[in-house]
């Protein structure tokens, strides 16, 4: 019996021991994963820590982005003034440009016509726009309006390359090769006036969408300066 009783004492005490031991497995599962997502906390919150000064970076690139953008469509006087200058000045070239068709007689005089006006007419609606927006009073433009009465330079508005009334009306009465070489002639003049507008608009305007018309005129009315020049033979110019 006593023998019994000790096998049956060390049987329950092994089995108890065992519970022990296996007890103690979970609880060191448990604090190994504890310690796991300290860790893991720690690491996020440094890579956190890291993504913030990348943020503000961009915050910071932000407004001056916009900043950039508000100027390029803020408008100062120069804008102004570019406009109304330039619209009238436009609308003689189309007017003298309207008068190639039935007058003159070269192919190449009447093509370089017809572009003038493809090019000039949008660009007058384009420069009105602007200024219904800023509020600011457009150009009447009606044909045989006061072009101050003097060939070339600048006319009493300041205009540099108008035409005079005289010259359109003589203009306007010529034909065949006549018609060529005075239209030629007279419209170097008005281009290299429209030069001249357009390099003040570049100097001194701020409209973004302003100064990109000026140098798109410069551009092409330098362009056309040559070509004219060549059809007046004048080669070297």
């Amino acid at each position: 019996m006593t023998n019994t009783r000790m096998t049956g004492l060390r049987m329950t005490g092994f089995r108890t021991s065992g519970t022990r031991v296996t007890g103690a497995r979970p609880l060191a599962r448990r604090a190994a994963l504890a310690a796991t997502a300290v860790t893991a906390a720690l690491v996020l919150a440094a890579c956190g820590g890291d993504d913030r000064p990348d943020t503000a970076s961009g915050a910071d690139k932000t407004p001056s982005t916009h900043k950039s953008q508000s100027q390029s469509q803020s408008h100062n006087a120069q804008d102004v003034s570019f406009a109304q200058g330039m619209i009238p000045h436009h609308q003689q070239a189309l007017e003298m440009a309207e008068l190639a068709a039935d007058r003159a007689s070269s192919a190449q005089v009447k093509d370089l016509a017809a572009r003038i006006e493809k090019a000039q007419d949008p660009e007058i609606r384009t420069m009105s726009g602007w200024l219904k927006t800023w509020g600011e009073d457009v150009p009447s433009a009606a044909p045989g309006m006061d072009h101050s009465g003097h060939s070339g330079g600048s006319d009493a508005s300041g205009m540099p390359g108008m035409m005079g009334e005289d010259d359109m009306a003589e203009l306007s009465k010529a034909s065949g090769k006549t018609f060529d070489t005075l239209f030629l002639t007279l419209m170097v003049e008005h281009h290299e006036g429209a030069v001249e507008m357009a390099e003040g608009e570049k100097a001194k305007g701020e409209y973004g969408p302003a100064t990109e018309l000026a140098d798109d005129v410069i551009t092409a009315q330098t362009a056309e300066i040559k070509e004219m020049n060549k059809l007046l033979g004048k080669s070297g110019s």
